[in-house]
């Protein structure tokens, strides 16, 4: 997954004309080594929608505007606009069925 960080946020994520997701994760976080392969898969599956992610360690600036509290945490953002919100982990359907509803 391509990485989106506190200097290139606004034009990966804000200024995108089609969907993104924002996976927020730290490396030292068990449940989101769990939920990266996952959203890993479903970027494969679905080229119209961008699934990036978030070091809130190395981008605590990205993390603090969107009140991350808790990783992982996944946004959902459609021509900027934050649609929806994942916090924790969850199966590959929930995700799948997150991107599909969120546009």
């Amino acid at each position: 997954m391509k990485e989106v960080t506190d200097k290139n946020f606004n034009e990966l994520v804000l200024k995108s004309t089609k969907p993104v997701v924002v996976d927020f994760w730290a490396p030292w976080c068990g449940p989101c080594r769990m939920v990266s392969p996952i959203l890993e898969e479903l970027s494969d599956e679905y080229s119209d929608v961008e699934i990036l992610s978030c070091n809130v360690d190395d981008n605590p600036l990205s993390a603090q505007k969107f009140g991350i509290r808790s990783i992982p945490t996944v946004m959902f953002f459609n021509e900027g606009v934050h649609k929806d919100t994942q916090i924790g982990a969850g199966s590959k359907q929930l995700f799948e069925s997150k991107i599909k509803n969120f546009g």
